[in-house]
């Protein structure tokens, strides 16, 4: 919910700020080859020998920290839905996907998932697992603060972020919010249930 949330550029302070806020913009839209220093700098506007002074271990290094200001933008986001009930965990989880897939008119997914289907840096991909078992650990937690069992709360946590991120290829896929309200809809039932 690399990904979920993107903020508009030049609202940062710095060069590095902005660097890794586009690096994250072009992963969430382009994915992971699709997003190189160049694209970056074009983007931003920064000055070239900028991105070699604060990312002086290469693109893997921008990632990685777009990574995790995807991670923990998602975070705050999620952690907003404390003190409601399963229901509303589950509608405000998917409210932040579907207003990324509105807002980018299905342009953009999560950049998590575009890292991992791309990558074969060992580094990279624990960045990834990060953002996953984070997420995860959080909803957990707040399905457990919501009545739910340790294990219910687990697997529904599990499959709220899984059944998300197919939800939302298959509308980047078909340009329409049809498929992801289909799962939105199965998944609110399962929360109302529970």
């Amino acid at each position: 919910m690399t990904i979920i949330i993107v903020k508009d550029l030049h609202v940062s302070s710095t060069a590095k700020d902005e660097m890794i806020e586009g690096a994250l913009k072009l992963l969430a839209m382009n994915g992971l080859q699709a997003t190189s220093f160049s694209d970056v700098l074009e983007l931003t506007g920064a000055p070239r020998g900028s991105i070699y002074h604060h990312f002086p271990k290469g693109k893997e290094q921008l990632i990685s920290a777009a990574l995790k200001l995807s991670e923990t933008r998602t975070n705050e986001a999620i952690g907003k839905l404390a003190g409601k009930n399963a229901t509303e965990i589950t509608e405000g989880f998917l409210e932040l996907w579907r207003q990324l897939l509105i807002r980018s008119q299905f342009t953009a997914g999560c950049s998590a998932v575009a890292v991992t289907v791309a990558t074969d840096s060992k580094d990279l991909l624990d960045s990834a697992t990060s953002i996953f078992r984070s997420w995860q650990n959080t909803l957990t937690e707040l399905f457990k603060s919501a009545g739910l069992s340790h294990q219910s709360a687990t697997q529904f946590a599990t499959t709220l972020i899984a059944a998300s991120e197919g939800a939302v290829v298959m509308s980047r896929a078909e340009k329409s919010i049809e498929p992801f309200e289909s799962v939105a809809s199965y998944l609110v039932q399962q929360a109302s249930a529970k």
